[in-house]
């Protein structure tokens, strides 16, 4: 047996009967396909990411300060949202349909490249509110001379809130409606939170269904990096059913990859993120 002078062994040589498809199958693609085929493949998966999983947002004000502090970047989980309910002492991030932000909204993005990572997740984006949840559905959440009751159980506030000698203000007493929440930001005295939209349609309670997600890190900058556990004072809260004294019970929200909750749309200008 002799071999081809000219043949290079180490080559595999299509077979006689090989198509065209099949032979360019083994040559590889062009590196100008296999470029966009990651890039495709990379959108789509952060499109996922974003749209069931997690979600990133940017802090712009100080409602929530000392939990979270301006500028801070925070993940959303919204996994938690299929398997249970936003529970009291959740901190949620929530669209804005009320307009609570008014005109104080920084400009959207403003180039094709932001607007096009905001779109699919890989820039932190605004446009929400995010607030502590403090009562759902069949909640009496009330301030008591100076201290928050839900459901007439005062609450140990001293963790999160920024004034603790003082976690609110002005008197009031809300029941909240079915499929809604009442909200407050951690620094009271600076949070335009339902509070403040009392007289407004709506009586200051938010939707359950504006809620995108549950905030449950912050990953910028890393100095500020925490986990955000329900506080315990939620603990001893009964549920309060309105229907024959029906004990409402609410499934902890998880983590993973987003709660009833949404974190990511870092270039250039931003649209307002969560107050």
């Amino acid at each position: 047996m002799t071999s081809d002078p000219g043949g290079d062994l180490s080559t595999p040589r299509p077979a006689p009967g090989d198509s065209p498809a099949v032979k360019a199958k083994k040559r590889g693609l062009p590196l100008w396909q296999e470029t966009l085929l990651l890039v495709t493949t990379a959108i789509i998966l952060a499109l996922i990411i974003k749209t069931f999983f997690l979600q990133a947002f940017y802090i712009p004000s100080v409602s929530m300060r000392e939990t979270l502090e301006v500028n801070d970047r925070i993940l959303v989980e919204k996994v938690s949202g299929w398997f249970g309910e936003v529970e009291r002492g959740d901190v949620v991030v929530f669209d804005d349909p009320a307009n609570w932000l008014g005109v104080d909204v920084a400009p959207e993005p403003d180039n094709p490249i932001t607007k096009t990572l905001s779109a699919i997740g890989l820039l932190p984006t605004g446009g929400h509110l995010v607030k502590r949840v403090m009562g759902v559905e069949g909640d009496r959440v009330a301030c008591v001379r100076g201290t928050l009751e839900v459901n007439g159980a005062p609450l140990e506030e001293s963790d999160y809130v920024t004034l603790p000698s003082q976690s609110c203000q002005a008197a009031f007493s809300v029941e909240v409606p079915d499929d809604r929440l009442w909200v407050m930001g951690d620094n009271r005295d600076q949070s335009e939170d339902s509070r403040a939209h009392l007289g407004d349609p709506g009586g200051g309670f938010i939707p359950v269904d504006d809620v995108v997600g549950k905030v449950f890190v912050t990953i910028w900058p890393i100095s500020h990096w925490q986990l955000f556990p329900r506080p315990q004072t939620f603990d001893a809260i009964a549920a309060v059913g309105r229907a024959a004294g029906l004990v409402v019970s609410t499934a902890p929200i998880g983590l993973a990859l987003a709660s009833p909750l949404p974190l990511s749309r870092l270039l250039g200008r931003w649209k307002a993120g969560p107050r």
